[in-house]
Order: C-alpha cells, then structure tokens, then sequence
C-alpha cells in the first residue's frame, strides 16, 4: 500500500488550523465586543484602543449570532475610521484559543487591556 501523501509538506506533529488574521493592508483590527445595541449595531473596542460603533452585514446577521465578548475582525470605513466599522469576521472559542496560544492576541486584550504584539 502506498504511504498517504496528502500532507507532505506538513511536519509531523504540526497542527493544521485555518483561522484568518485582519488583513493589514486593507486596515482591518482585531476587537472585541463591548455592547449590543439593536438593529445590527455593536460598539467593539478595538485594538488600536478605540471603540468603534460597527455593525453586522447582512451577509453575517443571518449565518451567526454575535454577543457581547466575542472576538472579531473589524474593518474601518473609509469615512469616518475612528468610529465606525463593519464587522467581518467573529471567531469561535477554538479560534480565540488557537490565536492566545500563537500570541497574536493577549488575555489582557479580551478582559479590557490593550492588545500588544
């Protein structure tokens, strides 16, 4: 039989995880948010330390529920870029804990603290 060469460029033992970062070049943050306020609104406090009112695309709204906590991707409008925002992307607990372990974010980051890389 012949040997599985699906991974072959995966080391052994290495863990195979998808979990997209902010794509830096287009300005996205990573944030958490911090109040819910109706109508597809949320304020996230940002890593940048701003809090932005951003809301949840149509696209989002109907495939996910977000709550106050959760870590997101947030990409700032073009106008008005230090308070508004669309939200992109909500990772999952595994997600938050992949990213904590390779220390993309910090745990002071989810409980209130700034983000430092």
């Amino acid at each position: 039989m012949a040997p599985n060469n699906k991974n072959k460029n995966q080391a052994e033992g290495e863990e195979i995880i998808r979990v997209p970062l902010p794509d830096r070049r287009e300005g996205q943050l990573f944030g958490v948010i911090e109040q819910a306020l109706g109508a597809g609104w949320m304020d996230v406090r940002c890593e940048d330390g701003k809090v932005r009112r951003c809301r949840i695309p149509g696209k989002l709204k109907k495939k996910m529920w977000m709550h106050v906590g959760d870590v997101v991707i947030v990409q700032p409008w073009s106008v008005q870029s230090d308070e508004r925002g669309d939200i992109v992307y909500r990772y999952t607990k595994t997600q938050v804990d992949w990213l904590l372990r390779k220390g993309k974010i910090k745990q002071d980051f989810l409980s209130g603290g700034e983000l430092l890389l």
